[in-house]
């Protein structure tokens, strides 16, 4: 019997990029490969393929290339949640911290229904900023955010946790220790 897929296999660690003393954890393999890019994007509509979801909402960059085809494998629509100013319409925004200063993002004020059954996806939690920013979004929404998903999780860096203490079920498929 085939082992099953393990998205850590590969995921590239580089050290001091793109600053000394930092481990990037790169998943351009994972999406680079055709078979390692089906089975990622397979793991999660697995994970979510008999819940009920509305729809799959998105952080923006990279969280889109996992969360639109997790949205079309569910048969729901999809959400993105962009940086500042790249969202035609009514928007509402919500700044989050960054190493150096703050951003924005923002999301559609007519994209989603209260009420709505929404799975949130990223690439990473690290310091958990960006997602946080995410939820509060949703949660202005009046939507309810089934799970919040990401390939990797960098625990010691306090997002997943962060993001638990704000009452988010989260789930990663892989996680790595240290920065």
């Amino acid at each position: 019997m085939p082992e099953p897929f393990n998205p850590a296999a590969h995921i590239r660690s580089l050290a001091d990029w793109p600053k000394e003393g930092v481990i990037f954890h790169d998943i351009s393999p994972l999406l680079t490969d055709a078979a390692n890019f089906r089975q990622l994007v397979d793991l999660f509509v697995h994970r979510h393929f008999t819940s009920t979801i509305d729809a799959v909402a998105a952080v923006d960059a990279r969280g889109f290339i996992i969360g639109a085809p997790v949205a079309y494998g569910l048969g729901v629509g999809f959400v993105p949640v962009r940086k500042k100013g790249k969202l035609p319409g009514a928007v509402i925004s919500q700044p989050y911290a960054l190493e150096y200063g703050e951003a924005e993002l923002e999301i559609q004020t007519d994209c989603l229904r209260p009420g709505a059954r929404v799975l949130l996806i990223d690439d990473l939690i690290a310091t958990g900023g960006t997602l946080l920013a995410a939820v509060a979004l949703l949660r202005r929404l009046e939507v309810k955010i089934v799970e919040v998903n990401a390939i990797v999780n960098l625990p010691s860096l306090g997002g997943s946790g962060k993001l638990r203490h704000a009452g988010m079920i989260v789930h990663t498929f892989c996680t790595f220790v240290g920065a």
